[in-house]
Parts: C-alpha cells; structure tokens; sequence
C-alpha cells in the first residue's frame, strides 16, 4: 500500500534574553558582533542582531506551531503550545492538538510515521534540524531519518532544493515568491509573515500563528502539486 505524501511547516520563537546564562549571551554577542563586522553593518545593531537570532537556533529557540497536510485527502494536524490535548474540531478537516513542545514532537513524529513522502520548503536547511535538535533536548526518538542522501527525494522533498537544483542556482527565493509565480494564493497574505511571528507571540496571538503555519504548509503542499510532474518527476527517474 502506498503511503499518502505529507507537507509540513513550524514556528519558532527564541528565548527570552534575560534567562540566557550569562556565558551563552557573551557568545552570541561576539558571533553577532564578528558577523557585523563582516558584512559591514552598524555597531549599535549588535544586540539586535544576536536578539534575532534566538528563534533560528534549536539551543535558544522552541517550536510553538506545527502544521502537517495530507496531499492527498487534504486533511491535516495542526499541534502548538497549549495544554488541552487533543481537540475534536467537528469538521473532519484538520486535527487540532495542543500540548507542551515536548508533547508536540512526541505527536509529530508519530504521525509523520504513518505517511510516505514529506514535503518541505527549506526543511533541510531549517525546520527538520531544528526538530532534530529539539526532540534530542526532551530525550525523544525520532521516527524517521529525513535528512539522509541530499540528492534523493523519495523520503523527504524540499522544494527550496528542487527549485535550486540542489545547490547548482545559486539564488534561493522565498516560499511567498514561488507562491506568486505559479499563481498560488500566498499564506503571507492574510496579515502576518515570519518576521511577525515572535510579536504575536508575546501578545498572546498564538491561534493566528497557527492558522498561517497551516497556510504556509498547504501552500508548500500546493507548490508541490504544480512540480510532481516536471521537476520532482525528473529527480525520480531511474
């Protein structure tokens, strides 16, 4: 039996500062500052630069929202930072579960262990290391290894690697971008983009979160509809 292909997107958001230790917030103060002098940017904006950079680290970010939707059936999971558990929502569409960040990864990988394929857009690079790193920190196992041969996209296909061609394109555009060009509703469209997440966030917001990391996953699911057939169909060819 054939597996259904999943595609899936989270959020992140960082540490509060101040519960840093100490020696962490000197480190990341000296690798923002080296990158600032690199790149030439100001240096009053080193303490900015390394405050933005706490939700793109696993050892001081935390995923508050993932969202899985079956490609096949268009049904999906919605898990993110709550206390309830599993929730029935009475639609039959997407399944909602709220719990800790341990609880959530728990969840996840097991149901990402029941489908064949999975989609991302930048997963390699980010949201499946990320997921990696945080479920070693809870002393969970993950299910399935998704970051084997970078060149195979039968377990795992990251769209931002198909549509660069492994690496051989050297510009890289965002999920919003490709949205655009293949005339796909853009998730960025219904008032919050990633850089906003980390303010909701903190207001309390985290339901809206939610529903545009669905978008984010349905429209990766969507992009790869429009390439099954021509690109991921010439990476699959024997």
């Amino acid at each position: 039996m054939v597996r259904p292909t999943i595609a899936f997107d989270m959020e992140t958001v960082g540490q509060e500062w101040d519960l840093l230790d100490e020696p962490t917030r000197k480190y990341l103060l000296d690798r923002a500052a080296r990158k600032s002098a690199r790149e030439g940017l100001p240096g009053d904006g080193v303490d900015e630069l390394a405050h933005n950079t706490l939700s793109l680290s696993p050892g001081t970010g935390k995923i508050i929202v993932i969202a899985l939707v079956n490609l096949e059936s268009g049904q999906g999971a919605l898990l993110y930072e709550g206390d309830a558990g599993w929730i029935d929502t009475g639609d039959g569409a997407t399944r909602i579960f709220r719990g800790t960040e341990a609880r959530m990864l728990q969840e996840f990988w097991q149901l990402l262990d029941r489908y064949g394929r999975v989609v991302t857009y930048n997963g390699r690079n980010f949201d499946l290391p990320f997921a990696y790193i945080r479920s070693a920190v809870h002393g969970i196992r993950p299910t399935r290894n998704l970051l084997g041969n970078r060149y195979s996209i039968v377990d795992h296909c990251d769209l931002s690697e198909v549509l660069t061609f492994f690496g051989a394109a050297q510009e890289r555009f965002s999920l919003d971008y490709w949205c655009r060009r293949f005339g796909i509703q853009s998730p960025k469209s219904d008032g919050i983009d990633g850089s906003q997440v980390g303010e909701f966030y903190r207001a309390g917001r985290l339901h809206e979160i939610a529903k545009y990391c669905h978008r984010d996953a349905d429209a990766t699911g969507q992009i790869y509809r429009k390439l099954e057939h021509t690109l991921v169909d010439l990476y699959l060819r024997r």
